[in-house]
C-alpha cells in the first residue's frame, strides 16, 4: 500500500485560532475555560466552556455569504483554508483532472445544532406558519462542510462525513489514510469541527451527567485521571489535516509534518453513552491500530489520551492502555484539560498535537490534576503539570464516543526517507 505523510494543518480553538497558537498555548499548558458568553446559563447547571475567542469569520467567508453556513461549517472553512495553505498546494491552478484525485472526509457529531435550535424556536414563537429559512436543511446536516470544503476548492475526489460522536474527526482522518492508501486519492483534506455551545447541548449533557458543575472554578474544571473530576467540560473549534500520498508529496517538495502510518477502528458493544471498566474497546482500537502499523507496543513514546475527565472513561481507557502496554514506560497525557472537549472535533485538534509532538519532540503535560485516581492501574506514566522535551518518534492518539466507537490513529516522525 501507498504511504501517506501529513503536509498542511489548521486549527481553530479555544486555545488559539492557528496552528502556532495553539500548539504554543497547549506546550505552556494554557486553559482554553471560561464562562459561556453565547446564551444565558442562569438557569443551568454548568455555566462554562471552553469557547473559541476572537475568531473573525469574513477573514474566510464574504459577510454577504456567511447566512448560508452555520459556525461548525465557517470553522470548518477557516481550518481547511489554513491547512491548504500551509501545504502550499494551489488547487486554483491545479488541472481538473488532477483535482479528480483530492478528496474530503470532514466530521461533525451535532453538525449545525445551533442553526436547528434557532429556526425551531422562531417557528414556535411564531404563528405556527413554517417560515423556515431556505438555509435550515444545508446549514443543519452534517455532511455540508465536507461539501463547502470540496466546492470552495474545486475538489472532485472522495467527499462524505464521518459521524461516530466524539471520536468523528479521528474516523474521518483514519477514512482519508485508507483511501490513500488504497489509491483512491493522491490528497485528503481531512478533520472535523463542532459548535455545539448551545442550550440543548449543555442542558442535554447536564441530564445525562456529562458535564463538570464546577461553576466557581471554571479553568482548572477539567482534570483528566484526577480523584476529583466530575465531568468534562465542552468545547468547539476545528482541526484540518492535508494528508498526501508519499511520493506525490516529495515530488512536489512539500513541507512534510510527519507520517502516518496506522488506524484503527473498533466497539465496545457495552452501552449507549458508558464505556465498559476493563477498557476493552479502548484496547481492541489500539491493538487494530498497531496492527495496522506494522509496530510493537514498545515502538510507542507518547499516547494522547482520549481522557475527558468523566469518572468511569478515564479509568477505562487507562485499563484499556494497561492490557497493551503493561509496564511499559510510554508517557500518557490529557489535552482537553486545556482545550475542553471538542466532541467531534477533538480527534482533529489532538492529531494536530500529536503531529506538532513527534515533529517538535514535546510532550504536553496534563494540567488541573492534583491527586490521582487510585482506581487507575498502577505503573502508567501519566505527564502531569508542565510539557517535557523527550524523543518523541511514535504518537498514538485515542477517541472514542457515544454509542461505543473507537478510532485510534499513529504518526511516525518523518526523517527524510
Amino acid at each position: 500500500m501507498k504511504r501517506v505523510v501529513v503536509t498542511g494543518l489548521g486549527a481553530v480553538t479555544p486555545v488559539g485560532n492557528t496552528v502556532k497558537e495553539f500548539w504554543d498555548n497547549i506546550v505552556a499548558g494554557k486553559s482554553g475555560v471560561g464562562a459561556i458568553t453565547k446564551f444565558d446559563t442562569s438557569k443551568f447547571k454548568t455555566n462554562f466552556a471552553a469557547e473559541v475567542k476572537d475568531f473573525d469569520a469574513e477573514v474566510y467567508v464574504d459577510k454577504k455569504e456567511l447566512k448560508k453556513y452555520d459556525l461548525y461549517t465557517q470553522y470548518a472553512i477557516a481550518a481547511s483554508d489554513q491547512a491548504i495553505k500551509d501545504s502550499g498546494l494551489d488547487f486554483e491552478t491545479m488541472p481538473e483532472v488532477e483535482r479528480y484525485e483530492v478528496g474530503v472526509i470532514w466530521a461533525s457529531g451535532n453538525g449545525g445544532i445551533s442553526t436547528f435550535e434557532q429556526q425551531l424556536k422562531e417557528y414556535h414563537l411564531g404563528d405556527g406558519t413554517p417560515r423556515f429559512s431556505p438555509y435550515f436543511i444545508p446549514k443543519m446536516i452534517v455532511d455540508i462542510a465536507a461539501g463547502v470544503i470540496s466546492i470552495r476548492n474545486k475538489l472532485h475526489g472522495p467527499n462524505y462525513a464521518t459521524v461516530s460522536a466524539c471520536a468523528s474527526s479521528n474516523t474521518a482522518i483514519i477514512s482519508a489514510f485508507d483511501t490513500i492508501r488504497l489509491g483512491k486519492a493522491t490528497i485528503m483534506v481531512a478533520g472535523g469541527s463542532e459548535a455545539a455551545i448551545t442550550e440543548s447541548s449543555v442542558g442535554g449533557f447536564n441530564s445525562a451527567h456529562a458535564l463538570s458543575k464546577r461553576n466557581d472554578d471554571h479553568a482548572t474544571a477539567s482534570r483528566p485521571f484526577d480523584i476529583d473530576r466530575d465531568g468534562f467540560v465542552i468545547g468547539e473549534g476545528a482541526g484540518a489535516l492535508i494528508l498526501e500520498e508519499y511520493e506525490h508529496a516529495v515530488a512536489r517538495g512539500a513541507n512534510i509534518y510527519a507520517e502516518m502510518v496506522g488506524g484503527g477502528m473498533a466497539a465496545d458493544a457495552y452501552h449507549l453513552t458508558g464505556t465498559p471498566p476493563d477498557g476493552l474497546g479502548a484496547s481492541l482500537g489500539i491493538a487494530s491500530a498497531l496492527k495496522d502499523a506494522g509496530i510493537s507496543a514498545d515502538k510507542i513514546d507518547y499516547i494522547n489520551a482520549h481522557a475527558t475527565s468523566t469518572g468511569l472513561g478515564d479509568v477505562g481507557e487507562l485499563n484499556g492502555i494497561k492490557k497493551i502496554f503493561g509496564d511499559l514506560p510510554v508517557a500518557i497525557s490529557a489535552t482537553k484539560s486545556m482545550t475542553g472537549h471538542l466532541l467531534g472535533g477533538a480527534g482533529a485538534i489532538e492529531s494536530i498535537i500529536s503531529i506538532m509532538s513527534v515533529k517538535d519532540d514535546i510532550i504536553p503535560g496534563t494540567i488541573n490534576t492534583k491527586e490521582l485516581d487510585p482506581a487507575i492501574p498502577q505503573g502508567l506514566n501519566i505527564i502531569l503539570g508542565e510539557s517535557v522535551k523527550q524523543p518523541v518518534n511514535y504518537v498514538l492518539n485515542n477517541t472514542f464516543g457515544f454509542g461505543g466507537h473507537t478510532a485510534t490513529s499513529i504518526f511516525k516522525k518523518y526523517t527524510g526517507k
